[in-house]
């Protein structure tokens, strides 16, 4: 934890006010001298209250309407916090270094050790992956998630090939029923139960490391986007091939597609990060966005839940075994 300075701030960086709100970073960078972000929790003389996106939004619209944001680039209303109102920036990567290197541990952190040294065993370097949610505030409990963030793309699909191998070798475990359909509600997506399984136990992004359910992620620092302004167009479903997949993890998740008109779907939501490949059909259900020069894209999650919005791939393997 400490005061912004130079650091850019990031997505899955929390930042802080002085009135104890925490928000998640959503994007790079600053907007009309804005971090946007989401509010995620209230902090107290009692601890961490987790705020849903409703409670989130009633929070501000209340309380501190200055943090209600209406991005124009993106056509979206955010959080988007002043500079200058920031009193901690919490960065993954130097958190995960003080958990990993401080005295005292409590189980939790104990397990994020655990996973990280796991890691290091195969030859990762710990300097490239961070700890992000309630561990990276130190709002944890004894029924938190581990997230961890991996910051270079090969360093990510490292990790999943080590979750893989850890998971043969009975090191880690696959959910139970219990955590998955806890992952399921948690994620509130738009895909029945069994779907939501199908596609997420192919991924090898998240297993359980003694009855603790991680997740890792991928976020690339230097990513360059497009650079375009998009209006929305309202909701659009369509069916496709997926024709590239190499930025099918990234932040925000990237799908080309063999379709007349429409180049390319993006998520914002994790749920849909890894969710296709290419060569494999889709149907897609999201918002229709067009730039300033013609490009148009179907973006799944503009909102954090992304109700009603999906992306699934059509005739899958059987799912009864879910």
């Amino acid at each position: 934890m400490g005061k912004p300075g130079l650091t850019p701030f990031l997505p899955k960086d929390f930042i802080e006010t002085a009135e104890g709100l925490i928000f998640a970073v959503v994007a790079a960078g600053e907007e009309t001298q804005r971090v946007l972000s989401f509010l995620r929790y209230q902090r107290s003389s009692t601890g961490y209250k987790k705020l849903s996106t409703h409670e989130a939004n009633e929070l501000l619209k209340n309380h501190y309407p200055a943090y209600l944001y209406y991005s124009r680039s993106r056509d979206v209303n955010l959080h988007g916090v002043p500079r200058e109102c920031i009193v901690h920036h919490h960065q993954p990567r130097q958190r995960l270094q003080t958990l990993c290197h401080r005295a005292y541990c409590d189980g939790l952190e104990h397990k994020l050790r655990l996973l990280v040294g796991q890691f290091e065993a195969h030859g990762l370097d710990r300097q490239t992956i961070g700890i992000t949610g309630s561990l990276l505030i130190g709002a944890h409990t004894t029924h938190s998630d581990i997230d961890l963030v991996f910051y270079r793309r090969e360093t990510f699909f490292k990790a999943r090939a080590i979750v893989k191998r850890l998971l043969d070798r009975k090191f880690l475990h696959n959910l139970d029923d219990a955590l998955w359909q806890d992952a399921y509600v948690r994620r509130g997506c738009s895909l029945t139960f069994e779907e939501f399984v199908w596609h997420e136990r192919r991924k090898f992004n998240k297993a359980a490391i003694q009855q603790t359910k991680f997740d890792i992620s991928l976020l690339i620092p230097e990513q360059e986007l497009d650079g375009l302004s998009y209006r929305k167009q309202g909701q659009y479903n369509l069916q496709s091939s997926v024709t590239e997949d190499r930025y099918s993890f990234d932040y925000p998740a990237r799908y080309q597609l063999d379709h007349p008109s429409i180049e390319e779907v993006v998520s914002y939501t994790a749920t849909f990060a890894g969710q296709a490949q290419k060569g494999e059909t889709v149907e897609v259900q999201g918002q229709l966005e067009i730039s300033t020069d013609g490009h148009r894209r179907i973006v799944v999650g503009s909102d954090r839940e992304a109700l009603g919005e999906y992306i699934k791939v059509l005739c899958p393997q059987d799912m009864s075994a879910v």
